[in-house]
C-alpha cells in the first residue's frame, strides 16, 4: 500500500478541531503570515517548529468574509494569507482516466482525495493566462497546488464528457482545465 494510501485511512480517524461550531471573541491581530510559499510567520519571524504550525493549522479557519482566523473555543486571531493557507506538496495517482483517483498531501500534513468532496479549482493568474489549481481541504480552506505537482496533475488531463474540454478526472468527478 502507498503512503498516501496509508495516510489517508489514518487521517480519516483524526478529524480536524471543530472550529466551525466555535464563536469565541474577536481577539485582533497579533502578527501571524502565511507567505505564497506556505511558510508560517510571527511578527515577521519564520516559525520554524513543524509541530507548532501544524497544530495552528488544525485550528485556522476562514470565515464568510473572506477573513482567515486561528480560532480556539477562548479566542479568534487574525492571520494573514498570502494566497492558500496550505501548499499541496504530494499527489498519488490510483487508476487512470475516468476512473482514476487522486489523493494529495499537504504541506501541514493532511490528506485528502481528489473528489465531489475535495473539489480541484483553477484560477487564472494575471494577464499571461497561466493558471493556478488549488483542492478543497475543509471548510473554506484550500491547498494551492505545488509547481512541481502541477506537472504530475497536467500529465493526468483526458477529454472531457461527451468530448467536451480537457480536465482532470478523480473520485467520479471531472474538473475542466482553464480555456
Amino acid at each position: 500500500m502507498d503512503r498516501l494510501e496509508d495516510l489517508l485511512k489514518h487521517a480519516e480517524g483524526d478529524a480536524p478541531a471543530p472550529v466551525e461550531r466555535w464563536n469565541p471573541p474577536y481577539c485582533g491581530d497579533i502578527g501571524l503570515e502565511i507567505l505564497r510559499d506556505g511558510s508560517w510567520h510571527y511578527q515577521g519571524s519564520p516559525i520554524r517548529r513543524p509541530a507548532m504550525v501544524k497544530l495552528f493549522a488544525r485550528v485556522l479557519r476562514r470565515d464568510a468574509d473572506g477573513r482567515t482566523y486561528l480560532v480556539t473555543p477562548a479566542e479568534k486571531i487574525d492571520i494573514a494569507v498570502a494566497d492558500a493557507p496550505f501548499i499541496a506538496v504530494e499527489m498519488q495517482v490510483q487508476g487512470e482516466g475516468q476512473t482514476q483517483s487522486l489523493v494529495f498531501r499537504t504541506n501541514v500534513d493532511d490528506v485528502v482525495q481528489c473528489g465531489p468532496e475535495h473539489p480541484l479549482r483553477f484560477a487564472v493568474d494575471g494577464a499571461g493566462g497561466a493558471f493556478k489549481p488549488y483542492v478543497h481541504v475543509r471548510g473554506r480552506l484550500e491547498a494551492l497546488i505545488s509547481r512541481a505537482v502541477v506537472y504530475d496533475l497536467v500529465a493526468l488531463a483526458w477529454p472531457g464528457p461527451d468530448k467536451g474540454p480537457t480536465g482532470i478526472w478523480s473520485g467520479g468527478a471531472f474538473f475542466p482545465l482553464p480555456v
